[in-house]
């Protein structure tokens, strides 16, 4: 009898492993190069903000430059490698944390050119959401994703009573306009629609006022629509959330798509259908 051979186990390649460590958090390389990048992050951060102060810039300038660059190439090396361990560069490159990625490097070169964009490095800090993954924080990542599963179903809703505010807005300052005029301030109807905007959302900045009696009275009832058209998005949006359901999730991530908010169990994407590795 022929004896039957046992599967032998392959060993992930090198770019497997590099893109488990990136991009997942649920092993102990995963979550060291994790804490390791966002000590970098605000390190820079901390940085670029404390080379806008004029004393600091004075006594330790140089200093703070030379750590930019630094900081940026290692940022820059770190992208280079994003893009190559995972399957699909040109898909991540266009994703939210890709563009971020990117955006996090180029003011220090953009610099070269304009002088002062450097100040732009602070957008570094969007990096930081990836907080959420490190040490197996899966409960912050699927409430992260339950309310963007909530902004997303309530978008429509929103769109609709943005579009009806702004609807409100146009035929309330061209009232004001119409009972003020250009005497107290209120010179054209562009003009007019800006305070009841201003009005509507309670800001009141007061460099338009209404001086009539017609126009207080006018001003005071859209102060009061104002206070009722702010329960409005806040109610669609709790109710999306009570809509959506609750599922444990984990950190890993799909080597083909990079979705992430997996099922811990789950053996392959819930988008795309690829099997998931780093279990």
């Amino acid at each position: 009898m022929v004896a039957e051979l046992e599967p032998v186990e392959t060993r992930p390649s090198l770019r497997e492993r590099t893109r488990i460590v990136i991009f997942e958090a649920d092993t102990p390389a995963g979550r060291a190069f994790d804490v390791a990048l966002f000590s970098l992050i605000l390190g820079s951060v901390i940085a670029v903000m404390m080379e806008s102060v004029a004393a600091v810039r004075a006594a330790h300038g140089p200093w703070l430059r030379a750590t930019e660059w630094v900081v940026t190439a290692l940022f820059t090396v770190e992208y280079g490698v994003r893009l190559w361990c995972v399957r699909e560069p040109f898909r991540y490159a266009r994703s939210f944390f890709g563009v971020v990625d990117l955006l996090a490097i180029l003011p220090t070169y953009l610099s070269l050119v304009l002088p002062g964009s450097q100040s732009l490095l602070t957008i570094r800090a969007l990096r930081l959401l990836r907080i959420f993954r490190v040490l197996k924080l899966s409960h912050f990542l699927g409430d992260a994703n339950l309310l963007l599963s909530a902004l997303r179903s309530g978008r429509r809703k929103v769109l609709v009573f943005l579009g009806t505010l702004l609807v409100l807005a146009l035929i309330l300052g061209s009232a004001m306009h119409l009972v003020e005029g250009p005497t107290h301030g209120f010179t054209s109807i562009p003009r007019s629609v800006y305070w009841a905007i201003v009005t509507m959302t309670t800001v009141g900045y007061g460099d338009i006022t209404p001086q009539t009696l017609p126009g207080q009275i006018l001003a005071a009832g859209i102060m009061i629509l104002g206070y009722s058209i702010i329960a409005v998005p806040t109610g669609i949006f709790t109710a999306e959330i009570v809509a959506q359901w609750r599922r444990p999730v984990s950190t890993r991530t799909c080597p083909a798509c990079l979705t992430e908010g997996h099922d811990p169990k789950a053996r392959y994407c819930k988008d795309c259908g690829a099997p998931l590795t780093g279990e």
